[in-house]
């Protein structure tokens, strides 16, 4: 049965998107899948209007470790035998709804990154865009974003080495809110966010699964800001002090020789966590979502697959050695859960208490569309561009 308009724009799918999903499984999607389709046809996670612009930008280089796009994070050698690793992303929506809680789960994010490289994460920069300050709200989002991230950074013992803040009409109803980590790394130690070989196991580590943050990936960033009160839940909420466990925990774990693959639950939470290490690995995945822990009763498979709870990570661990695993996250008072397979094949299958509730390519749901727009240059540029410089008047710059 076709969806409502109302279903596809909760998870900011246009209906011309549903039926591409349609043609491509050749039937209708379920209500799950209809879910990670949202989350990974998001703009957040597919990039579906920028990859053609991002892809204009300069990406290689002799000293590019790990190229834009391929892990987590890109590395960069430094010479010595030590390499940054660094990444840069925006959080601005949450932060318009959120401003606090908007920021500080940017920073949090951007951290995970870093170290599920194998990096330490050493600094962190920001680069934010505000409406005009005499206006009331712009302050209350400047106030809120600022400590957001100074409060998280601080935290967690991270310190904030540089930013910079703009204000402009343009951004009155829409601020920009960039976080940047570096991490440094030694070389031929990065991690990757990928299993080895059919049979690894799947482990989830950190903190419980709560609702917040449904939809944060797609349907938050689809909303007007008119409507962002009743979006307050789709921001999630951090806990600096348990992600800095979080990353000793991890860092000394990738030592283990049956750790192969870490990866950060970020945007649209485990679905795009779980479903992208299947995808690099070029393998199939068995999800039993009955075995995620949860902080909150009754949660559905739709609520825990894209739950955006932070301080989470996915690892990849050879099968017979998590025992070992196991032992180093109790060792920092975390817990450690396997809660699927990799698997030979091309399909992630979803389980509930035994029931298999979705099967799915994951080619499918990771090929998002591609939108590029050809927009004409503006007649004000060309006339500027054009304009002869020396008939600008110079400036007087003698005292009165």
């Amino acid at each position: 049965m076709t969806v409502s308009q109302e279903t596809l724009d909760e998870i900011a799918l246009s209906r011309a998107e549903y039926e591409a999903i349609v043609d491509r499984l050749g039937r209708e999607p379920g209500p799950l899948e209809l879910g990670l389709f949202g989350a990974l046809w998001s703009e957040h996670c597919g990039y579906k209007h920028t990859k053609a612009l991002l892809r204009t930008l300069p990406s290689s280089s002799e000293r590019i470790l790990v190229a834009p796009g391929a892990e987590n994070a890109g590395v960069i050698d430094l010479g010595d035998g030590l390499a940054i690793a660094m990444k840069v992303e925006s959080h601005n929506h949450p932060s318009a709804v959120e401003p606090f809680e908007g920021a500080a789960t940017g920073v949090g994010g951007i951290i995970r990154d870093i170290f599920a490289m194998g990096a330490r994460p050493i600094a962190l920069l920001n680069s934010l865009r505000f409406g005009q300050p005499s206006d009331a709200r712009t302050r209350y989002l400047l106030n809120g974003v600022i400590g957001g991230i100074s409060s998280y950074g601080n935290c967690i013992g991270i310190p904030d080495v540089g930013g910079e803040i703009f204000f402009s009409d343009t951004y009155k109803g829409n601020p920009l809110v960039n976080a940047m980590c570096v991490g440094l790394i030694e070389n031929g130690k990065m991690a990757s966010a990928s299993a080895r070989e059919p049979g690894d196991l799947l482990l989830l580590v950190g903190a419980d699964t709560g609702r917040d943050g449904i939809h944060g990936a797609s349907g938050l960033a689809s909303r007007t800001f008119e409507e962002q009160a009743e979006m307050r839940s789709a921001v999630q909420v951090g806990n600096p002090f348990l992600e800095k466990v979080l990353i000793e925990a991890c860092i000394e774990a990738l030592d283990l020789p049956g750790v192969v693959g870490l990866q950060d639950c970020g945007a649209a939470g485990i679905t795009s966590a779980a479903i992208e290490m299947a995808e690099r690995s070029v393998m199939g995945l068995q999800l039993f979502v009955d075995r995620v822990p949860r902080r909150e009763e009754g949660m559905t498979p739709y609520e825990v697959m894209l739950s955006e709870s932070q301080e989470r990570m996915l690892l990849a661990v050879t099968a017979g050695t998590e025992s070992e695993v196991f032992d180093l996250f109790d060792k920092w008072d975390l817990d450690a859960t396997v809660i699927g397979e990799f698997e030979a094949g091309e399909d992630v299958r979803i389980f509930d208490n035994g029931m298999m509730v979705s099967s799915t390519p994951i080619i499918t749901l990771t090929d998002a569309p591609r939108y590029e727009f050809s927009t004409p240059k503006p007649d004000w540029l060309t006339t500027l561009q054009n304009a002869e410089l020396t008939v600008v008047p110079m400036p007087d710059t003698t005292s009165a």
